[in-house]
């Protein structure tokens, strides 16, 4: 039946040409849901048009040679339905929508045997909100260098633990959803950075202990938590590959472990996407 094949062939390839109509870099990143990540197409303009999400500047990039993208960061707390971008180009200012898909995430129940890190006293809370504020800070930071490359590398070869955006309970008490994602590595694992960028923040943190962040362009910031020995300084350009430090349990920790955040336009995101990683 040469006829009944011709159409399956054609229904085949009907259903493929959007996918590869796709560039990798959209087949890569483009995961819209909370705690995601969503790939908008912005044309072919000459010159890149400029973009906003919720008043935050977007990384914008040339994907194929051909049309220009936002990767826009959808905050963990986003309710699923239509959000919109603002895009202004040479051809004028306009609202672009996507779409936000549901995502459910699980439970974690950790035992904290120091008290304070799960309900700390006034002194320590006023050394918390400030080192927030520094951190919002860095994460706040829109720099124009182009990151070097969005398939970013395993900051280490550990085997995944704590996933993004898992509810959590300490000592049985509900806190903030786990805001990166956590590598099971022993105490001394040289970190490396997953992408070239320059370190903008460090210090040893009441929660996150021995921390780094590095920019690596464009609101595409990535913090680094738990060491054990910090191995780079504020203003320091690290390439792709470069060791910024070693695993370790400073801070609130249970064992030796990396936690890795990722935010873009200062909303954190599951770094999952960003190594190919991702489970819908």
């Amino acid at each position: 039946m040469p006829g009944l094949r011709y159409l399956l062939s054609l229904c085949v390839l009907l259903v493929a040409l959007p996918v590869s109509a796709q560039g990798f870099i959209t087949r890569l990143l483009d995961q819209p849901v909370p705690g995601g990540v969503a790939v908008v197409d912005l044309g072919n303009d000459a010159s890149a048009p400029r973009a906003t999400y919720h008043g935050k500047p977007v990384l914008v990039v040339k994907e194929d040679q051909q049309r220009w993208i936002a990767i826009v960061g959808i905050a963990l707390s986003t309710k699923a339905g239509t959000d919109t971008l603002q895009v202004s180009s040479a051809q004028g200012d306009k609202t672009l929508s996507f779409e936000v898909k549901p995502k459910h995430y699980k439970e974690q129940h950790i035992s904290i045997k120091n008290k304070q890190q799960v309900n700390p006293n006034a002194a320590n809370l006023k050394r918390i909100n400030r080192e927030l504020a520094e951190q919002n800070a860095a994460y706040d930071q829109f720099s124009p260098r182009q990151p070097s490359n969005l398939l970013f590398d395993r900051p280490v070869s550990g085997a995944l633990s704590s996933p993004f955006g898992l509810r959590r309970f300490f000592n049985g008490e509900e806190r903030n959803p786990h805001s990166g994602l956590d590598f099971a590595a022993r105490s001394g694992t040289p970190i490396k950075a997953p992408a070239a960028g320059k370190v903008i923040l460090t210090g040893n943190l009441f929660f996150n202990g021995n921390t780094v962040f590095i920019d690596h362009g464009q609101g595409l910031i990535s913090m680094f938590c738990h060491l054990s020995q910090i191995g780079v300084k504020v203003g320091d350009e690290v390439p792709r590959g470069g060791v910024i430090g070693k695993v370790g349990a400073t801070g609130r920790a249970t064992g030796p472990h990396l936690h890795w955040n990722v935010s873009l336009n200062a909303n954190r995101v599951d770094p999952a996407i960003f190594i190919g990683a991702f489970k819908p």
